[in-house]
């Protein structure tokens, strides 16, 4: 039997491997669009929870951590949350989202800092050239996303519809990728006074959940989100890219099951005197249907194999050339393989029924 299903894919070995591929490109578009949407929130909420603090502090009714909104918090607020027991510092920072043509989301998030605060808590230092200067139309970048863009210390960053000068690079990552002094981004945005969130660190011998209760205690209107929490709040944040990816499933599962059933009914057409042969000779429906089936489970299964590792390929050469992150979890894998797997037992359905339906007579009378 194993022997008649190898023959039959070598027979036609030019259809088999289009059949493979196009099952393949269809595995290819679930794992990397799932990969890459997962691998580029994660990416960037680790880089969120990287700043050190393990309390973040936003304005009551904030919504998701796009950068999106306006500065509402008080730097004020700082002090009093200082005064908290347990809370070794609290950190004002501003954050924005701003419009360019050179990233994947046609979106940057930007933080307004004052960089001796915020070094003194996320630990990031100057790596070449210097800090911003206070108020000033200058700009500092991660090591990782300067040498990715090919910048220069002295260069000019389009910001807000202006220049600014890139004075400096640090490590490690954390936050956005860029940052400019508070007081810019404050005037910009007609903010004076006013930032995003308080960054706050935790002093020795208290834990993250017990200075978090004190100050949901003390400012009950606030928002207190715990940094390690961040990646599990990213994820949740986008509920109609759940949809998306759901759907992309959906579609290519349909398409993997329609690339079978063209290629399994093709097969059986074209095998049609040899079916009724193999009747003739004492095999069973079941025999040929399962013939079928096995087939097509075999097609498909090379066709999955073939689309998760050209995924692995492309996200090793985007990871390597671009800022992309593609996140390939073995759950994504064993759920694209049962899709596989189900579409081609869906796409040879048909045509090994149809097989085992023909007349033995009329079978090997067919030209």
């Amino acid at each position: 039997m194993n022997s008649l299903v190898f023959s039959n894919m070598l027979h036609r070995p030019a259809r088999t491997a289009v059949s493979m591929i196009g099952i393949g490109i269809g595995i290819l578009l679930i794992v990397f669009t799932v990969g890459l949407a997962n691998g580029s929130l994660r990416e960037r909420a680790q880089r969120e929870a990287n700043v050190g603090a393990e309390i973040m502090l936003r304005a009551s009714g904030s919504l998701g951590l796009s950068g999106s909104e306006a500065l509402r918090l008080p730097v004020s607020l700082a002090d009093d949350v200082k005064e908290v027991d347990g809370v070794a510092t609290a950190v004002p920072i501003a954050q924005n989202s701003i419009s360019v043509s050179d990233a994947n989301t046609g979106s940057r998030l930007v933080d307004g800092i004052n960089f001796d605060e915020y070094a003194s808590v996320s630990g990031v230092q100057i790596a070449k050239g210097r800090k911003p200067a206070d108020g000033a139309d200058e700009v500092i970048a991660d090591v990782a996303w300067v040498q990715q863009k090919n910048l220069v210390i002295g260069g000019k960053m389009n910001i807000y519809d202006r220049d600014f000068t890139l004075v400096g690079s640090y490590e490690p990552s954390a936050g956005g990728r860029i940052k400019i002094p508070l007081a810019t981004m404050q005037k910009q945005l007609g903010a004076e006074g006013k930032v995003s969130a308080l960054l706050i660190k935790v002093k020795e011998g208290f834990t993250p959940d017990t200075v978090a209760q004190s100050i949901q205690a003390k400012f009950p209107d606030d928002q207190i989100i715990l940094t390690r929490d961040l990646e599990e709040l990213y994820m949740q944040g986008f509920p109609a890219l759940n949809v998306f990816l759901n759907v992309v499933v959906g579609v290519a599962g349909a398409i993997s099951a329609l690339i079978i059933l063209l290629t399994m009914y093709t097969t059986v057409t074209e095998r049609t005197r040899q079916i009724g042969v193999l009747k003739s000779l004492g095999m069973s429906n079941f025999s040929i249907a399962f013939t079928i089936v096995q087939e097509a489970l075999l097609i498909s299964t090379g066709g999955v194999l073939f689309g998760v590792i050209a995924t692995f390929l492309l996200s090793i050469a985007l990871t390597k050339w671009t800022s992309l992150t593609v996140q390939i979890e073995p759950s994504i894998v064993l759920s694209i393989l049962i899709v596989g797997i189900l579409s081609s037992i869906v796409g040879a359905l048909y045509p090994g029924l149809r097989a085992a339906r023909l007349d033995p007579v009329e079978a090997l009378g067919y030209e």
